[in-house]
């Protein structure tokens, strides 16, 4: 009688040992794919700035009607004009401490 019940016990720990072996998780790295620690992070920010980073065609596409294409016209030429001034705002900037240095 001890013998069956020293049998069954051994029956059931091998069988939770297995059970808890097999709900563990996988581990971060599968077969081919190595799992940096930030590399997630980085590729929900990557795909966060494509979201949100509108072309003057999409938004062309999106445009219904004629005023709504010409605000789209408006936007994306305000926002070159912003960027050249920043650059040449940039280039006096650097410009000015280069001949400060001299």
């Amino acid at each position: 009688m001890r013998k069956m019940i020293a049998l069954l016990v051994s029956i059931a720990f091998s069988l939770t040992v297995a059970g808890l072996a097999v709900a563990q998780p996988k581990p971060a790295t599968e077969a081919g794919k190595a799992a940096a620690p930030g590399q997630e992070q980085k590729e929900k920010v990557a795909e966060k700035k494509a979201e949100k980073k509108e072309t003057k065609a999409s938004c062309l596409k999106a445009a219904k009607d004629d005023t709504a294409k010409a605000e789209c016209e408006k936007k994306f030429v305000a926002k070159k004009t912003e960027k050249k001034q920043a650059k040449a705002e940039k280039k006096d900037v650097t410009a000015g401490t280069k001949d400060a240095k001299k």
